[in-house]
């Protein structure tokens, strides 16, 4: 595995050396890591690098983890783990339903978090398995029913432009040449590789009316990608 197929933890701590030892964990046992240390960054971040999991403490500068929780969900349903040392916040985790999908209270053992992490990302992966439903910012691919939606509605799609939808949205931010499109996704066309352009051409102009302006972008040199600014 490349280090840019591992999954990659986005590390939320305001605190340096405990952020640190976090990383560390998590990186000998096969994550990439990424590390804010306040609320504002950790939601660029977030958006940026789509993290496969966000460990959020909830007493950071900026913005609290509560808050960061609130606006990632807005737009993601990324796993999350909140990291707390406050009696106050453990009693809003239990009495309210904050989205998050775990918890672990400081102080706390490295291999306990990571086990925890672990654990999580097995049940989401459990979970998207049964559901095969792709999900990409607002858009969602239902690999059962081969129906793509944005916010909720409906992609008038060819089952040529369905085909390059999911398979970008199995790999997003990763760019893909012509070629590699066509032998994914059109194996029994003998057609030309500008025959890619024009099904994404199409496949672009469906997005964009139904409001997904510029999720579909042409790599320069390259081919394209699904993005999320």
């Amino acid at each position: 595995m490349s280090d840019l197929e591992k999954p990659l933890i986005l590390v939320v701590e305001d605190e340096p050396q405990i952020a640190e030892v976090l990383e560390g964990y998590l990186r000998r046992e096969g994550f990439r890591t990424d590390w804010a240390e306040d609320g504002a960054k950790a939601l660029t971040l977030h958006r940026v690098g789509r993290p496969a999991l966000v460990l959020l403490d909830i007493q950071i500068p900026k913005m609290d983890g509560f808050e960061v929780l609130r606006r990632i969900r807005e737009t993601a349903d990324t796993p999350v783990i909140f990291v707390t040392a406050m009696t106050e916040d453990l009693e809003k985790l239990m009495g309210l339903k904050m989205g998050a999908d775990d918890y672990v209270v400081k102080p706390f053992s490295p291999v306990e978090v990571v086990a925890r992490v672990k654990a999580v990302l097995r049940r989401v992966s459990s979970a998207q398995q049964r559901s095969q439903v792709l999900r990409v910012g607002l858009l969602e691919v239902d690999t059962m029913g081969l129906i793509a939606r944005v916010a909720g509605k409906r992609l008038d799609l060819t089952l040529s432009e369905y085909r390059l939808l999911e398979h970008l949205a199995r790999h997003p931010q990763r760019s893909f040449s012509r070629l590699e499109l066509q032998e994914a996704c059109l194996p029994e066309s003998d057609a030309l590789e500008r025959v890619v352009d024009a099904h994404i051409g199409n496949l672009r102009k469906k997005l964009e009316g139904a409001g997904a302006h510029g999720m579909l972008e042409t790599v320069r040199g390259v081919g394209y990608r699904l993005w999320l600014d």
